[in-house]
Formats: structure tokens, sequence, C-alpha cells
């Protein structure tokens, strides 16, 4: 019996299609139905057809989904989008009561341990530039921390695009706002919604891994 998965923030479906291809069973759901759209016309177009697909705000999940999954997860920086204890502390303990006793749970953001808090216009590379249908882009983002506790910060991802045939130059900008949160708070959180052997792994992902497990009892 292959394993039940739970991604509560799946963006256009990036974890959810990978683990689908590997036979979990998966199920997936995001706050934005403009990215869930995307996840299923992704997964349409790579023959993965039986993810369950929804609209959830994962501070919501057990009662969109219910529970008795395996696994559950949160990757990519989702976590981060909450802005204050309180509403990852829920969006935590609904992960919790999704899993089945001895369930895992399992969440990546971004290491804001290494991250210089050092106020405004802090500039860093986003990926390689790459070349497309005549166009080059370019990508970008700029944080502005917060200066009075240095927790929180707007983001602004700018993508540049150029026609290399005319020269002309585009520039878009996507803005969002993130919650720098550290690791010992996270898995303290983590903790406080029920998980037990909470533990942080490097060195696995790109961005670090948490994982922590509902008790059998």
């Amino acid at each position: 019996q292959h394993q039940t998965v739970l991604d509560v923030s799946c963006g256009i479906g990036t974890q959810a299609i990978g683990l689908s291809k590997y036979g979990y069973r998966v199920t997936a759901s995001d706050l934005s139905a403009n990215e869930v759209e995307r996840a299923k016309q992704e997964a349409q177009q790579r023959e993965q057809t039986n993810i369950l697909f929804s609209v959830c705000d994962m501070r919501t999940a057990f009662g969109h989904h219910g529970g008795n999954f395996d696994i559950v997860i949160s990757c990519d920086n989702s976590i981060p989008h909450l802005l204050t204890d309180d509403d990852i502390l829920s969006a935590l303990q609904q992960m919790y009561f999704c899993l089945k006793p001895g369930g895992g749970c399992l969440i990546t953001i971004r290491d804001y341990d290494q991250e210089q808090r050092c106020g405004k216009n802090i500039v860093k590379p986003y990926g390689k530039a790459k070349i497309e249908n005549g166009k080059r882009y370019v990508a970008l983002q700029v944080w502005d921390f917060d200066e009075q506790h240095f927790q929180h910060y707007d983001f602004t991802l700018y993508m540049i695009e150029e026609d290399l045939n005319c020269k002309e130059v585009v520039t878009h900008a996507m803005h969002s706002r993130y919650y720098a949160i550290g690791s010992e708070k996270l898995i303290r959180l983590m903790q406080n919604a029920g998980f037990e052997n909470v533990i942080r792994l490097d060195e696995s992902f790109y961005q670090p891994v948490f994982i922590g497990t509902r008790p059998l009892t």
C-alpha cells in the first residue's frame, strides 16, 4: 500500500508531482487558486492525474482535508508567509491533526539563521540568466527588513526581460512579505503543536529540512 502525502502549500505542484511520480498517493492544496490551477496543468502535462488538488488555507487544513495521512509537508519557504507565531502555530496544529498517529511532518524554509538582517535594499541574485524565444531573462530579489525588530521583511522579485533583437527591456516586479523565523523558534512551535522528535536536517535539500512525528498514542 502506497503512503499518503498531504502537501498543504503545493504552489504549482513541484513536490506534489514529484512525489506522485514515485508512487505516493498525493493530496495537495494551496491558498492561491491561480497556483492550484497551474499545478493541475503541470500535473496533466506530466501524466500525474491522480493528485487531488484543491484551494485551502493551511490554517484550516484539517477541516478541509480531514486526517489519517502518513505524511504532511510544507516546502519551499511557505510557512514564513504566515507573519505571526500564532498563525504558524495554528498551521502546525492543523498539520498535526491531519496525520495518523505515528505520521510524519516535513517542512523546509530558507535558512534565516544565516541571513544578515541589515536593513533595507538588500539585493540578492536569483538563479542564472536564461535565453528563451529570443529574449533574455534576469531575476533578482530585493529585501527590505522592518527596522524595529528585523523579524519581517518586504520582498520584491524583479524579472528583467530583454528582447535581444530590438533591445527593448521590460521589468516586472512581484511583491510579498515574510517572517524571517529562525530554526529554534520553528522547532519550538512544532513541539508546541504536539510534534515529537523534532530536528533540523541539513545537506539533504537546498533549504533546511525540519521533521517531526505525531506520537503513536
